[in-house]
């Protein structure tokens, strides 16, 4: 059963999908391309969607005392690349997913070839809302968010994570193999959330930035394991994507390699070891303790 969500991440949630849906709405007010493509960039990013890493973006930045104001354009892009993954993922030579978010995914509404176009816009579009942000950040905390974002983006974050996961597929994969598959393809942007949220205090402490990157190494896992038991145990309905699909494609998972009762337990565990690393934050970062138990406890 999902443990009840707390009024302070309650709060934060709605904060965060209001925030983040009002600012991209504006962008995409401002997008001047041909209208079917921007009418298809609202229909990947807009409806729908936890916003978990813009939640990341907020919570960290909060964590280390940081104005949230300065936050937004990094929340805005962690979106922007999360959802242009999802719309590449979901493609035919890709996972061959036709339902995403409870609605048919952007290739069986719009056609792939404008769904491969709507990866490719939202992809830039993520890295010019840090590139032009109207923020007090200085010049060079911008360009390392551009940098933190376009590596966890790449060959060495989720874009190779994605590789593996296709070579995978129908191969034996170990716990070893399979946990570095998903630090990249999941827990990369997962990490570059929570520090793009913590860059945005100048003077964070290295110290706190190292505790927030191995925090957030262990929730992109965590993460993941919970994917992996929902996939299994949830309606398609409540999943807002096919129940079972990983199974049906003969994909190595948690649950395949752990039992369904050990892969709960490890993300038990997982939560436990995350929730130490941010005990000594400057602030009681109330929010990415209750986004923890979130991420291990949701149902979809």
């Amino acid at each position: 059963m999902q443990a009840e969500t707390s009024q302070n991440l309650t709060e934060l949630i709605a904060f965060t999908k209001a925030r983040v849906n009002s600012n991209l709405d504006g962008i995409f007010s401002l997008s001047k391309p041909e209208k079917r493509l921007v009418e298809a960039m609202r229909y990947a990013t807009m409806d729908g969607g936890k916003r978990i890493r813009p939640l990341l973006v907020y919570a960290s930045a909060k964590a280390v005392g940081a104005r949230i104001e300065d936050a937004d354009a990094a929340a805005c892009a962690v979106e922007l690349i999360h959802s242009f993954s999802l719309v590449h993922d979901d493609l035919p030579v890709m996972d061959d997913d036709d339902l995403r978010r409870g609605k048919p995914s952007v290739h069986k509404a719009y056609g792939e070839a404008i769904a491969v176009l709507v990866g490719d816009a939202l992809q830039s579009l993520a890295f010019q809302c840090l590139s032009t942000q109207k923020s007090n950040l200085s010049e060079s905390t911008k360009l390392a968010m551009v940098e933190i974002l376009s590596e966890a983006t790449g060959a060495e974050g989720m874009t190779g994570g994605q590789a593996m996961d296709l070579e995978a597929e129908c191969i034996a994969m170990d716990i070893t193999v399979l946990e570095k598959m998903h630090q990249r393809k999941t827990g990369a942007l997962i990490k570059a959330s929570v520090k793009l949220g913590a860059i945005c205090n100048p003077q964070v402490q290295k110290k706190h930035l190292e505790s927030l990157e191995s925090f957030a190494d262990i929730i992109g896992l965590a993460f993941q394991v919970q994917d992996d038991i929902l996939d299994e145990i949830s309606e398609t309905s409540t999943l807002g994507k096919p129940q079972g699909s990983d199974r049906a494609k003969n994909k190595t998972t948690y649950v395949s390699l752990l039992g369904l009762k050990e892969a709960r337990k490890k993300t038990i565990e997982l939560s436990k070891q995350a929730l130490l690393l941010i005990q000594d934050l400057p602030t009681p970062a109330t929010e990415l303790r209750e986004i923890t138990e979130y991420i291990t406890s949701r149902v979809h």
